[in-house]
């Protein structure tokens, strides 16, 4: 098993600051260099560059991480095949995982809660970026599981289908648009707020108006909000129509406080996948977080 020494140097390397390190780990910086100055003196080498305020791996230090991450990987698997063999075995796991806004905030609270409860060994941490910053760190080795929407896929990523939900057009209770349906034509004259660059939502309506032949730089766009709920609190005081997730928005429209706007002929349906990186699709505990969680909501549909 890895040692807590080599542990520390991991999260090092892969955030590149012991700053953020200490705050990760809930470890001092002091007490955390200790242990990296331990490291270097038992291989006899520096395992990190110092450049002003930031850190590099030197040529050793990335030796040594690389070959941590195909250890932690064996390490993955060999806790899953004993727990195969003994449902007693559960090691103490930390699982990191990335996920959209609207994932993080509408859609895996109830599914985290349920999954702790029957795994009291694992300790979680949800990391909440847009779509192509979960992807980057997917890459990085900052996450070892995403669940992202509206993402082109690249090559070394497996792409495990999860859940589908639509975008639809709001405006506040007190817009005159609520009282219309429109046409996809109109809204070249009507002011927009949408997510920002990045976003999962933002691309999935980008497609969807591509095949109306209608280019969204060519819309009325007055701002742009990251985040779903920055966006919703906009929208609900602004006369500006906004694009959201069903998932997001419930709770608004059960109360009135904003209003479905209809758009004829014009359908925007995301795809929630889970992405790993390839090679690591039977890691443990993932694999049965994954399963975990779609059967959690094939029951709900």
């Amino acid at each position: 098993m890895l040692s807590h020494k080599h542990e520390i140097f991991m999260e090092v390397a892969r955030l590149l600051s012991f700053t953020k390190a200490s705050q990760t780990l809930f470890i001092s910086q002091s007490a955390l260099s200790k242990q990296v100055k331990a490291l270097e003196e038992y291989y006899k080498t520096g395992l990190f560059e110092r450049l002003g305020n930031t850190i590099i791996l030197t040529p050793a230090g990335k030796l040594l991480y690389d070959k941590l991450l195909v250890a932690k990987q064996l390490q993955h698997e060999l806790y899953h095949e004993f727990q195969q063999l003994n449902e007693n075995f559960s090691p103490q796991v930390n699982m990191l995982l990335g996920a959209s806004t609207t994932i993080s905030l509408y859609i895996l609270p109830p599914v985290l809660s349920a999954y702790l409860q029957q795994n009291p060994s694992v300790n979680i941490t949800l990391r909440n970026r847009n779509s192509e910053n979960i992807l980057k760190a997917l890459l990085d080795h900052e996450l070892d599981l995403g669940i992202v929407e509206g993402i082109s896929k690249v090559s070394n990523v497996t792409y495990t289908p999860f859940l589908t939900d639509d975008v639809i057009a709001v405006c506040s209770a007190r817009n005159p648009l609520k009282k219309q349906q429109l046409e996809v034509k109109d809204l070249y004259d009507i002011p927009l707020a949408l997510r920002e660059h990045g976003s999962g939502t933002l691309a999935v309506l980008e497609a969807a108006l591509e095949k109306k032949n209608i280019d969204l730089r060519a819309l009325p766009i007055r701002i742009r909000l990251g985040g779903t709920e920055a966006l919703k609190n906009f929208v609900r005081v602004d006369t500006c129509l906004a694009f959201l997730p069903r998932q997001a928005v419930l709770k608004e429209l059960q109360t009135g406080e904003l209003v479905e706007v209809t758009i004829k002929d014009l359908k925007v349906v995301r795809s929630f996948n889970f992405i790993q990186r390839k090679g690591t699709e039977s890691n443990f505990p993932y694999k049965s977080f994954i399963q975990f969680t779609k059967r959690h909501y094939s029951k709900r549909a």
